[in-house]
């Protein structure tokens, strides 16, 4: 809270003629500017006459009985104070500079000193100073310094938009390399064979990743679950199999390989499997379990031992 300075009356209009004037408690101040009409009512066009420049985003600004009177005085505008009480709050609204505004060009500069493109920046006890409410931010990096060796930054922020002076401020904070890890997108159940909208990647601090855990969509997709996971966790590569094309317990065709003879018979797997993996087959004629390779859908095909 701060008082209207004397020096600002330097700004009014010399004295023209009487008009009626009501004072205006509360005023909100949406310009870099003061003006008459934010301190009287029923000024008409002379309410757009300046006095000085307004309070700082977020900040108010208090005049009081004996400036009000003299600001009445020079700019011949027909009020007196009715007390010691009277007063005029001015009120200049504001809002926090939005985090992003400032994350994006303190990334592009660290990029320049060294840092991963893909790092996510901490920073620590940032406090983000007040604009306008309206007014479109620039903020501009200065004195940056990167220790690769850490990871850890300082830079200088200068902070500018109009209708105030230009702020500035000092960060400081860390730049952690992250990753990429495949994750379910929704609950999955054992035995799902995945599809693109069934995971989707998310990046985290390479310090957090777990071995073995899938990092491509391609390495996922068509695969099937050997377990189930629920929504955003981690798919690790270990519980991830060629979906089964043969079910335990499933009759299949049997496929000799016998040169020059073509061979089939009916069977039981008695395990299930995949394309190309070798099952354990029961010939339903003889009884004899024999190890066959999946060729597809309910086909096994049994080898000819050489």
């Amino acid at each position: 809270m701060r008082i209207l300075p004397l020096l600002l009356l330097a700004f009014a209009q010399p004295a023209l003629a009487q008009e009626m004037a009501r004072l205006r408690p509360f005023a909100m101040v949406e310009d870099a500017t003061v003006k008459l009409e934010d301190l009287f009512e029923g000024l008409g066009a002379r309410g757009a006459t300046p006095l000085g420049p307004a309070p700082a985003p977020g900040q108010q600004l208090v005049v009081e009985a004996a400036q009000l009177a003299a600001i009445a005085r020079r700019n011949n505008i027909a009020w007196r104070p009715s007390g010691g009480a009277d007063r005029v709050v001015l009120d200049r609204p504001g809002r926090a500079l939005a985090r992003e505004d400032v994350m994006e060009p303190l990334r592009i500069a660290l990029r320049a000193q060294g840092a991963e493109e893909e790092a996510e920046l901490e920073l620590q006890a940032f406090n983000a100073p007040l604009i306008p409410a309206a007014a479109f931010p620039q903020v501009a990096v200065e004195q940056v310094v990167f220790d690769p060796a850490t990871q850890r930054f300082g830079a200088s922020l200068a902070v500018m938009a109009e209708g105030m002076a230009t702020q500035r401020l000092r960060v400081a904070g860390r730049a952690v390399v992250t990753a990429e890890m495949l994750v379910a997108a929704r609950r999955l159940a054992a035995g799902e064979v995945l599809q693109p909208e069934d995971v989707r990647l998310q990046r985290v601090a390479a310090t957090q990743l777990r071995p073995g855990v899938a990092s491509r969509v391609d390495q996922a997709v068509g695969q099937a679950l050997r377990r189930p996971a629920a929504p955003g966790q981690p798919l690790m590569m270990v519980n991830l199999s060629q979906p089964l094309v043969v079910e335990r317990g499933s009759t299949v065709t049997m496929q000799y390989d016998i040169p020059g003879l073509a061979v089939t018979a009916q069977g039981r797997a008695m395990e299930g499997a995949a394309r190309g993996a070798l099952v354990p087959v029961m010939n339903l004629g003889s009884r004899i379990v024999v190890e066959a390779r999946v060729i597809g859908p309910g086909r096994v095909r049994v080898e000819s031992r050489r």
